[in-house]
């Protein structure tokens, strides 16, 4: 990606970016700083993942305090991710995410890219479903559309960040948006568990913070994190399990699992050997671990139902360059922008209730209701 691609396209212009920041790391910090090279005088808009995780994950940093990093080092706006697509597939959350930043009048899309190839990620987000019964195979035991797609074609699209990239475009394509992708080379691998750089994946940090090392050298600051993981629910998450009559009224528990899940959890005392015990080909780690934090929430199918769309957006924060541009373009957007609680977030005041259960911190329920977007 270079320079020479960017075209001015109106009054106010606007760059998205999508993250989780599960921590902010020095990753995330170069990510921001090459976003603010290219588009240097450009308002940054910031989906953010709350306090639980497209892979499962159980945010060591919670929303408020991100929303906080996030000002500090560069964002002018952050948008709440809803629940609903925050913790599902790759197709899911890009669906979330892409219409926000749709809704929003975002013109770019940055994001990261292991083989920072993007006209190899267009090409495979314009491949056509309906009438290629090898990828209606592939999407029928749990695949995901950039995976199935890249089995075809035979195309290296099974990193993480590629797999994303492709649903984000194909969500562009499908809603018609003007957003244009781009991409930044990802520094270091995603799977990668070791600290081995300045820059290390989250997976590895998070890693190195259950056991207690030092992550000093790979994060911009230590403020704000907090070591929480699926684990410190486990015995909400059993006792479900256990008491429940009919787990498959919950999101993505399907095609029987949940009689596994039920015959193994006396057998098992942590996350990891619950889903090591339940797991298969066509139930994968990730997605197993979707569906616990799904059993853990509460959140049917009724509800994902209910869910489909966009139906609001929620500001966690913004810069003065931020607030301006949302005054900008407020009579344009066609959905209801929340900066206080209202019945719409009645899902997400359930959620912060469970999360704060596992960090034993009342104080995140009250800030659910109570805050208003954090101004920097």
């Amino acid at each position: 990606m270079c320079k020479d691609v960017i075209i001015y396209l109106g009054d106010h212009m606007a760059v998205g970016i999508i993250c989780e920041y599960n921590p902010f790391h020095n990753g995330h910090l170069y990510h921001l700083n090459k976003v603010k090279e290219i588009f240097p005088n450009e308002v940054i808009v910031l989906i953010l993942g709350g306090n639980f995780l497209q892979r499962g994950d159980v945010s060591v940093i919670n929303k408020w305090d991100k929303t906080k990093l996030a000002l500090e080092y560069g964002v002018d706006l952050i948008v709440e991710l809803p629940f609903p697509f925050a913790t599902q597939a790759a197709d899911i959350f890009a669906k979330g995410s892409i219409s926000l930043l749709n809704h929003l009048k975002v013109n770019y899309l940055v994001f990261g890219s292991e083989s920072n190839d993007i006209e190899k990620l267009i090409k495979v987000s314009k491949i056509e479903i309906n009438d290629n019964e090898e990828i209606k195979k592939y999407l029928s035991i749990g695949y995901n559309y950039p995976s199935a797609v890249s089995k075809v074609l035979k195309e290296d699209i099974a990193t993480p960040n590629d797999i994303l990239g492709v649903s984000y475009i194909k969500q562009i394509n499908e809603l018609n948006s003007p957003i244009i992708p781009l991409t930044i080379k990802r520094t270091n691998d995603y799977h990668d568990l070791e600290l081995k750089s300045d820059i290390s994946s989250a997976t590895s940090i998070r890693k190195a913070l259950k056991e207690n090392r030092n992550i000093k050298k790979q994060v911009p600051t230590l403020k704000y994190i907090n070591y929480v993981d699926l684990d410190n629910y486990f015995d909400y998450l059993k006792y479900k399990i256990i008491s429940e009559h009919d787990l498959s009224i919950y999101q993505t528990v399907d095609e029987g699992i949940q009689n596994r899940l039920k015959n193994v959890i006396n057998e098992c005392s942590n996350v990891e050997e619950l889903i090591m015990k339940t797991k298969s080909k066509r139930f994968t780690y990730n997605r197993i671990k979707r569906m616990l934090v799904h059993i853990l929430c509460g959140f049917t199918k009724e509800e994902a139902n209910k869910h489909k769309e966009i139906t609001y957006i929620r500001i966690l924060g913004f810069s003065n360059k931020g607030r301006e541009y949302l005054n900008k373009i407020k009579k344009e957007v066609n959905i209801p922008i929340l900066t206080t609680y209202s019945d719409a977030l009645a899902l997400e005041l359930k959620v912060a209730k469970i999360y704060s259960l596992g960090l034993k911190n009342n104080d995140l329920i009250e800030q659910e209701y109570k805050n208003k977007p954090v101004h920097f």
